[in-house]
């Protein structure tokens, strides 16, 4: 049964539940892709910077370089994106509030 302006929601849960302050689940999908090509480009950087200063075999260190750039790179971006996310959060919430008040 839908509700229209006149009578109140059947569903009186949902009426009172509160309004999530999630990003839409677009602006967390490409944060996420963002996150994880920074970490694959960091990796690629890592391995390249040990494996051209290394002589011999150097896997083993090539690839610690290759997962510590991964890391560093991820986690920087990571934090970007949360920082991102959250001004993007606090915009749409400024937004709303002026939206509401007479000018």
């Amino acid at each position: 049964m839908e509700s229209n302006g006149d009578h109140p929601p059947s569903d009186p849960a949902a009426a009172t539940s509160p309004v999530s302050s999630l990003p839409s689940t677009g602006a967390r999908l490409l944060a996420f892709l963002g996150i994880l090509i920074a970490g694959v480009c960091g990796g690629l950087i890592g391995y390249a910077f040990v494996d051209l200063q290394c002589e011999g075999d150097c896997t083993v260190q090539a690839g610690l370089g290759g997962l510590l750039g991964a890391l560093i790179f991820g986690a920087g971006t990571g934090v970007v994106a949360v920082l991102a996310l959250r001004a993007m959060n606090e915009w749409d919430t400024i937004k709303e509030r002026d939206q509401g008040t007479p000018q």
